[in-house]
């Protein structure tokens, strides 16, 4: 049986480009090349499809493609055809993990790895995710939907200001009084016109790495952020493949077993009710009374070498080598 032929997509055009990067950097490490033959394809900030070597410096150079049933190589005004057995987004953010290039993917009929166009979507708008898990019976922080008119009276601080539709903690902020929400707010629209208020959870911030679809869930092992100040947005440091300035991460997590487990049936429980598939991140409040609640799902989560989701599976045994193999399996069976 011949090698399968992997079409990796990396870069993006949203803020999360330089992370997005980073991860097919890793995963360009750990691809299994006695099982796949990759073709690395660079989505340049400016929303060109590039076919490169991989994703080193110099890949906006490739030669320009698009994306049909095939690839479609573009050259000098003629184009060849390149087949793909299965597409793995590795894509972070607006246009990446919103459902925007997995309605494309599915337009093309070329299987990929992750979640769908309808989970994607619902996952990356926090608002909206929260409805759901509610309904789920899973608690959610209190939020409200608003714009630049904001009443600033209306809130108990401290409050969360975030886009609704962004990730690493890109436009986030923390507001301690009145006289703050409203710079907050226009902070936060610069990411997205959908803009949160969420109230503050007095609890730490832990996540699960999932893995698979339907009933069939693999979960890493917990993680706790142990904050010295601030809250976590280590992709938005100048370093952090050499640490964070205000967080560690604790893997696994300094909980009981009982809370463990609590915080890993909770992950599976919002993946299930989020329609998520392939692989998520999902980040929870451990709050103070012992109840856990949803933060937010990340559906095509970072694997830098000091990404949460990496490091959540390599804890429980299982290699970013393997990891890669078990989602591309995963989108070959399932779609």
């Amino acid at each position: 049986m011949g090698k399968l032929k992997v079409g990796i997509l990396f870069g993006g055009r949203s803020e999360e480009h330089p992370v997005s990067v980073k991860s097919a950097q890793a995963v360009a490490r750990h691809l299994d090349a006695e099982r796949y033959e990759p073709v690395w394809v660079g989505v340049a900030r400016d929303g060109a499809w590039k076919l490169c070597d991989g994703p080193d410096a110099g890949w906006e150079d490739g030669r320009e493609v698009v994306l049909g049933r095939r690839l479609l190589v573009l050259d000098d005004g003629k184009y060849e055809s390149v087949e793909l057995d299965v597409v793995l987004p590795v894509l972070h953010g607006k246009l990446g993990e919103d459902g925007a290039v997995q309605g494309l993917l599915e337009l093309s009929g070329i299987p990929y790895a992750g979640c769908d166009v309808q989970s994607s979507a619902l996952c990356m708008d926090k608002s909206l995710a929260y409805v759901v898990a509610r309904s789920a019976g899973i608690g959610t922080p209190d939020f409200w939907v608003v714009g630049e008119d904001v009443d600033p009276k209306q809130f108990s601080y401290p409050v969360f200001v975030k886009p609704a539709r962004s990730g690493s903690s890109f436009g986030v902020s923390k507001v301690s009084g009145e006289e703050e929400l409203v710079g907050a707010v226009r902070g936060a629209a610069h990411y997205d016109d959908k803009v949160l208020v969420e109230a503050a959870v007095v609890g730490s911030e832990v996540g699960c790495a999932v893995l698979g679809n339907g009933s069939d869930l693999f979960v890493g092992e917990v993680d706790r952020i142990a904050l010295s100040h601030g809250f976590f947005r280590i992709h938005q440091e100048d370093s952090p493949e050499t640490g964070s300035e205000n967080s560690t991460p604790i893997v696994p997590a300094d909980v009981p077993a009982e809370t463990r487990l609590l915080v890993q049936e909770t992950a599976k429980a919002i993946y299930r009710a989020l329609g998520c598939r392939g692989l998520a991140r999902v980040d929870m409040f451990l709050k103070d009374d012992g109840t856990v609640a949803l933060n937010e799902v990340n559906t095509l989560p970072g694997l830098t070498s000091y990404s949460r989701y990496p490091r959540m599976m390599a804890a429980a045994g299982v290699s970013l080598s393997d990891l890669i193999d078990r989602v591309v399996s995963l989108a070959v069976r399932g779609r």
